[in-house]
């Protein structure tokens, strides 16, 4: 499978790269800064129990250009969108989203990974209207919404938006995951989390096996309940 990976350099885009060579697929990583993306991709070391099968393509790339888009999505059978503005530059994530769109080859499939805050919690609210979001988070969380918002308002493209849970960090790359929709997926300590390294097996897995089209999925450890 041929899959580009926007925002390559990331956290999550990184570990999206990793997964996807790791399978044996076509993997063309894409940033806007050619020498992180060498730094993070090529000279990373991977704590896997398989080696890497091969090496991505880097290219430089934008996605909120839609001929960067266009280029880099010719051929492809998916495009992974990862990217993650800088804070106070959080308008640049619908901004980017609509680069997407735009630019999509016909045929080529989209995964943007999002943002938790438009799950709903137990109690019906969203989690940005809980009473516990932090105020520090909500410039990021509203942008979240927004994107999902221009995904939503889209009919030709096949997308989907991939909401993580309420904690996205580096840890122990498991295998295991649950899937869900609208709702946060919490433990039975009503707890919302999963590694980074999970996450990215979510949405290799939802690139080889279209489950969602055209909607938002969320992702959470197996063990969770919703």
């Amino acid at each position: 499978m041929r899959i580009t990976v926007f925002g390559a350099s990331g956290a999550v885009g990184s570990r999206v790269t990793e997964e996807a060579l790791s399978r044996g697929h076509d993997v063309t990583a894409v940033g806007r800064s050619l020498d992180r993306l060498n730094a993070l991709l090529l000279g990373r070391r991977v704590d896997r129990p398989t080696a890497l099968a091969g090496q991505p393509r880097i290219r430089r790339g934008d996605a909120a250009d839609p001929q960067d888009v266009a280029e880099l999505s010719a051929g492809q059978d998916v495009v992974i969108s990862a990217t993650r503005p800088l804070p106070g530059q959080e308008a640049e994530l619908a901004i980017a989203t609509k680069g997407l769109l735009a630019g999509l080859a016909g045929g080529t499939r989209l995964i943007v990974v999002g943002g938790a805050a438009s799950l709903l919690l137990p109690t019906g609210t969203t989690v940005l209207d809980g009473p516990d979001f932090p105020p520090d988070w909500r410039p990021i969380a509203e942008a979240c919404n927004e994107q999902l918002a221009v995904l939503r308002a889209e009919t030709e493209i096949d997308w989907a938006y991939v909401s993580p849970p309420a904690i996205l960090e580096p840890g122990t790359r498991t295998g295991s995951y649950r899937l869900g929709k609208d709702h946060l997926l919490l433990d039975a300590d009503g707890n919302s989390a999963i590694s980074m390294e999970d996450f990215a097996i979510a949405l290799v897995d939802e690139a080889e096996h279209p489950r969602h089209h055209r909607t938002r999925f969320t992702v959470g450890y197996q063990s969770s309940i919703s």
